[in-house]
Formats: C-alpha cells, structure tokens, sequence
C-alpha cells in the first residue's frame, strides 16, 4: 500500500450545492489523491470530505480545498447548528499506512504555515499538533466559535494563533489544523422536539462533563425533522467503542420517555469499530478479525 495519509478537511457550507460542488471538483482534478467520502449536512450547514493519498499529495490538494473555501464561504452570512469558527473550519492529518504520527505533525504544521500566509487566515494547532496542552482539545480552540474568534483575535492573549496575523480573516475566520487518531462522527437521532433532553443525554455521556473518555457530544435541534440529534465525535474507538456510547443514550433516553429513531455514521468508520459493536450484541465466542472475508482479500493484495 505505501505510505498513505487521510485528510478530513470539514467546511462551513452545506446548504449551497454549486459551492459544494466547485469545491468537491478540485479533487477531481488529482487522480494521485482519492476521495473516498463527500458529506453535506444542511441543519448542520457543514460538508465534511475524506481524501486519501502519499503525504505531500494529500497535503497539496487539502491546500487547494481551504484556498477556494476561503474564496467562496463568508462567515458573516453563515448559520448552522455544528459549532464553526472559519471557513475552512478543520483541517486533520490522520496516519493510515506506514505514516508515523509525527509526520502528520510535520504535515500540519507546513499546511498550517503556507495556508496562513497565502491568505492571512490565522491557524491553530491541535490534538497530536498542538504546541501546549490547552489546544488539544479542538472544542477549547473553538471556544465561543467564529463570532468570538472575531472579537478576540488581537485582544486576547490565549487566543494569539500558531500561525498567521493576530486578527480574524475578514470572511473565512480561522482555521483549526490537526493530526489525530482515526475519529467517527457519530449521531443518534431521537423521537422529540425538546433539545434540553438532547442536550441532558450529550452531557452525561460527554467526558468533559463526566461521561466517557474520547467522547464529545453536543444536542442539535434538527428542524426540518422535527427532532433532536445527539451528535457526537468518538476520538479513539478503542478506548470508548460505539456500542457502549449507543447503550448509555438508550437508557438515558428511555428515563424520558423518548425514542431513538435511527442512528447515523458521518464519513468514514474503522472496519474494527463496527466488529466490535457485532461482538458485543451478537456475543461471538472466538472471534478474530482473519475471519471477515475482505480483510483476507485486502491482504492478498498486498
């Protein structure tokens, strides 16, 4: 396989189809690079892609994706329920194969400093990037989101950014830039208008408010649905797998009286993720990984 790199540069549009299209094409044009994953969300008014490819042609297409979001995205006009503080709202490098973490690092930080300085958008490290521990969390880098980046960048000190101007790009705000271990975004819909109840479950099972490790959540009211969404970011599945996430909102939805209606995967998911939710519900008895066909197949093609 060689070496590969996953890039999952997440984008504050998910409502206007010829930006979301003119900014998906640029891929089109790198057949070195491969687009394995396109997800628009309009309530969350966001478009997450999934690029894969060698280290330095990951990095450029990543680059050639924020220059045109910087170009087409305004975020004094944005709204949307996912939290978002720039245009190019996240960029993370995520190690695949034969790709050490620190090179993700390296590639953070070039993206980082050739992004800032064609555009003047200010970037900030995290996770395995960030330069101190108070930026690995990405929800702290985006704390109070592009309305209080605008109004901090230049005054407060804790906000001064890892590269670029002291001061929030006009329109594209700022840019968080990343390496990280593989991360699934995953929501739970539920059978209600009351986002509090949302918002009650995301906090029990949030770690930053108690709940599990490696698990950020929020409540979302999804409009158009007329429902609410826990949403979710598992950051190492490993460590905290899905089934367990699933089974605390179950129960705590079922104290209110509420039901899941459905569940949903945004990107990409490890094969590993979701055979560890299949060991748990069907309860195998010596199972390994060498028994899934594909994986045999992929392990002939090596």
């Amino acid at each position: 396989m060689g070496k590969l790199v996953e890039c999952v540069p997440n984008f504050s549009e998910g409502r206007n189809p010829s930006t979301i299209e003119a900014i998906r094409m640029l891929v089109q044009h790198h057949p070195e690079v491969s687009l394995l994953d396109f997800s628009p969300n309009a309530d969350h008014n966001r478009t997450d892609l999934t690029i894969i490819g060698a280290p330095d042609d990951v990095k450029k297409v990543a680059l050639e994706i924020a220059l045109k979001c910087v170009e087409l995205i305004d975020m004094n006009k944005h709204k949307g329920e996912h939290p978002r503080m720039g245009a190019i709202d996240v960029v993370p490098f995520i190690p695949l194969s034969e790709v050490t973490m620190e090179e993700c690092i390296r590639l953070a930080n070039e993206f980082a400093e050739e992004f800032s300085r064609k555009t003047q958008v200010p970037c900030f490290l995290y996770e395995e990037a960030a330069r101190e521990d108070s930026r690995r969390n990405l929800a702290d880098v985006r704390r109070g989101e592009y309305e209080a980046i605008k109004a901090e960048l230049g005054n407060n000190p804790e906000r001064i950014p890892d590269y670029g101007p002291n001061k929030a790009h006009p329109t594209a705000g700022a840019t968080a830039v990343g390496a990280r271990f593989f991360l699934i975004a995953f929501n739970v819909n539920l059978g209600t208008k009351d986002l509090t109840i949302a918002k009650n479950i995301a906090k029990a099972v949030r770690f930053s408010s108690g709940g599990y490790h490696s698990v950020k959540a929020m409540g979302f009211d999804i409009k158009e649905r007329g429902i609410v969404q826990v949403s979710m970011n598992l950051t190492n599945y490993q460590k905290t797998p899905i089934f367990r996430v699933f089974e605390t909102i179950k129960n705590e939805a079922d104290r209110y009286g509420v039901p899941i209606i459905g569940s949903e995967i945004v990107g990409l998911i490890p094969l590993e993720a979701l055979v560890m939710a299949d060991d748990h519900y069907l309860r195998f008895e010596h199972f390994s990984m060498d028994q899934i066909i594909e994986k045999k197949l992929l392990d002939l093609k090596k």
